[in-house]
Formats: structure tokens, C-alpha cells, sequence
């Protein structure tokens, strides 16, 4: 019998992305192949350690999209309450501030995710309610940086080509 907790969790805000597809570089920079031999730091007299990245983990393969247009969807609700739905089904909290400003010198019109995916700014108004940035800014208002790709608003195709500038 299917556990009712199941059915009644919500799916999370983010996906995997194939990053073993055709064309996916990940610049990683050198590979361990050519550190492994070489020389071991000493800590003290009796250990050693090899050399190590101090980076961490790197985390590729999530896409926060439904992150953001659940953020969107959620524009005048109590922003406790969002956040902590939003918290619960996310892996970590650092997406949401991608898009959510954290003070007034943080806030942009828009965010620019990835190369070619235009989100509204988001913050918190005076009275915890979440709100656009610029809640004018439309569509039309933008125009692609390049013409090769496919840009979005939000995740509309933005209606404006590309315009070469001379």
C-alpha cells in the first residue's frame, strides 16, 4: 500500500539535466591523471597528504526553473510562507536569492540565468510581501544578445530579434 506521505508531497523546485549529453564541457581545468604521480604535501614528519582541491563539490546537472516561475506564481503572498515551502523543496537555499533580492542595492529589473533566460527580480516589500522588482517591465521591453540562441522572459520566447549593433 502506497505510504499517503508519498502522495501528499509536493515535487521539488529543481531537476536534473543530462550533463553526459553530446556537447556538455565541463571546464574543469586539469586531470587528476596528471597530479596523481606527482609530489605529496607533508603535514608533519610521519603524514603526508596528497594534493586536493579545496573548491568542494561542484554541482552541475540541477536546473532551477520551477524554482522561479514558482517564485513568480507566488508574486503578493506572505514571503515566510513561500520561503519555507520553497526551502522545503529545494536541496539547498542559495537559488532562491539568484532571483530574490536580499536588500534595495541588490535589486536588478531582471536576472540573467544561464546564458539566455531572463527572470524578473524579485524582492521583499515593507509589508513581507514578495514583489517585482520593476513590475512594469514586459516582454517587449527586452531584446536578445545574440541571434543564435532562443531567449526568455520568464519562461516566454522573448518577441523582439536580435539587432546588430553597428
Amino acid at each position: 500500500m502506497p505510504n499517503m506521505d508519498d502522495h501528499n508531497r509536493k515535487k521539488p523546485l529543481y531537476r536534473k539535466v543530462n550533463t553526459r549529453a553530446r556537447g556538455v564541457h565541463h571546464r574543469t581545468g586539469g586531470d587528476y591523471r596528471h597530479e596523481r604521480n606527482g609530489k605529496r604535501e607533508q603535514i608533519n614528519e610521519t603524514e603526508e597528504v596528497s594534493r586536493g582541491s579545496m573548491h568542494g563539490k561542484k554541482l552541475r546537472g540541477l536546473d532551477y526553473t520551477p524554482l522561479f516561475r514558482f517564485l513568480i506564481s507566488k508574486l503578493g503572498e506572505d514571503w515566510d510562507a513561500v520561503h519555507k515551502e520553497a526551502v522545503q523543496r529545494l536541496d539547498r537555499e542559495e537559488p532562491i536569492y539568484w532571483i530574490v533580492a536580499r536588500n534595495e542595492p541588490d535589486q536588478k529589473p531582471y536576472v540573467r540565468i544561464g546564458d539566455n533566460a531572463l527572470f524578473s527580480g524579485l524582492f521583499v516589500d515593507a509589508n513581507g510581501k514578495l514583489a517585482k522588482v520593476a513590475s512594469d517591465l514586459r516582454n517587449e521591453d527586452l531584446v536578445p544578445s545574440c541571434s543564435c540562441c532562443t531567449h526568455t522572459f520568464n519562461g516566454v520566447v522573448l518577441v523582439n530579434k536580435f539587432k546588430e549593433t553597428t
